[in-house]
């Protein structure tokens, strides 16, 4: 088999569905399979897998495991040659498994491959390529001298600057969300380091990988999206993790000092309060206009009375569309794309491509009852059910 997609969720039942369906779609015509590990999630996540999708290989923890001992029960019932860590609150276009494939089996020496991902406004997610975070580039993180100067190698390194968003080429560290390598370097790596509850499990592995003189690459042909905060609220107990995870890597790979612990702790705290002070959710006006992207203008008046407003059918033109939103520059808009009509690879670039800080973005995934999507990448998503 050439390709396992390990997938593992908790409490994101919609969101899986919307990431699954993605996921059939990239795999057809390659010898894949998909599997998903539940971490005992109470929202019915394992019953819609159940009766959607029973042909998918289903894996029900007892507990919340954590992060990396979740994947790794996952990897060790894969039968692909490569493996595919990815997180439940994404979308895959349908041939970013068949591009990455491709790039893989050019590479030797190869390690973990990560590609380009952007938020549900379509913003990129600078952390898709990141570097070692060492104390210094740690310090060059924390305040701010990598936008300071970002063209600077001395001040760049966190987020791996030296590669613009739309460049190929090695990079040191990965996201979770989306790591792509062989399942043979997964085992000789044992897999995520169980010893870490969350967070700086991907750093951990991305190092290891290095340190197996093995070459870590960021590939920029293929975008997918990542709705980011989905499976974590940012409250006092991921604050906490978040410091304990950062103490966890430091701890394990660099030698210790008293300068060292002291700004090492000063810094996990500051940056995971600024991360949770982010993610407390925000007052946002209500959009001033919907419109709907589809083939099936009838329900667009379904949607306007689901969301009190009117929903203006769209012309299914992609060029119309671009004209229609550039009226409507200014104005709290929100799109609806129905992936009955607009595959999941053409939602993505919509969103990338349409990105404004007035428009927001959902999706009406194909054979489902919601519209899905996030506002920001700091706040939980949005689901609508259509009923």
């Amino acid at each position: 088999m050439q390709l396992s997609i390990v997938i593992l969720n908790y409490n994101v039942r919609y969101f899986l569905e919307q990431c699954v369906l993605s996921v059939q779609e990239a795999i057809v015509g390659l010898d894949a399979e998909i599997i998903v590990i539940d971490n005992n999630s109470s929202d019915d996540s394992c019953l819609m897998m159940k009766t959607r999708f029973p042909e998918v290989k289903l894996i029900q923890n007892p507990n919340n495991f954590g992060f990396p001992k979740g994947n790794n029960i996952g990897v060790q019932q894969a039968n692909g040659k490569y493996i595919c860590i990815l997180n439940p609150d994404t979308i895959v276009a349908h041939d970013t498994f068949t591009k990455i494939l491709a790039f893989a089996e050019g590479k030797q020496d190869l390690g973990i491959i990560g590609c380009k991902l952007i938020d549900g406004t379509g913003n990129f997610l600078p952390e898709s390529k990141r570097g070692i975070p060492t104390p210094w580039v740690a310090f060059t993180k924390i305040f701010g001298l990598y936008k300071v100067f970002p063209k600077s190698r001395l001040f760049n390194r966190y987020y791996a600057q030296h590669l613009n968003e739309n460049q190929t080429g090695e990079v040191e560290i990965l996201v979770g969300a989306f790591m792509f390598l062989k399942k043979d370097l997964y085992q000789t790596l044992n897999g995520f380091d169980e010893n870490c509850f969350m967070y700086a499990d991907d750093i951990d592995l991305s190092y290891r990988a290095l340190l197996l003189q093995k070459e870590n690459y960021y590939f920029h042909e293929t975008t997918v999206l990542h709705y980011k905060g989905e499976s974590t609220v940012k409250d006092q107990l991921y604050m906490k993790r978040f410091q304990d995870a950062m103490n966890f890597f430091y701890q394990k790979h660099f030698r210790k000092s008293w300068f060292f612990s002291f700004f090492i702790q000063a810094g996990t705290w500051f940056f995971s309060f600024v991360k949770m002070f982010q993610g407390k959710p925000k007052e946002k006006p209500l959009p001033e206009s919907y419109f709907f992207y589809s083939k099936n203008e009838n329900l667009s008046e379904k949607l306007a009375s689901i969301l009190e407003n009117k929903v203006s059918f769209l012309e299914f033109k992609k060029e119309k569309m671009v004209n229609s939103c550039l009226i409507l520059k200014g104005k709290k808009t929100e799109i609806i794309l129905d992936n009955q009509y607009v595959s999941f690879k053409k939602c993505i670039n919509i969103i990338e491509t349409l990105k404004d800080k007035n428009i927001t973005f959902k999706i009406f995934p194909k054979n489902t009852n919601f519209i899905i999507g996030s506002n920001s990448r700091n706040d939980r998503g949005q689901i609508v059910k259509i009923e």
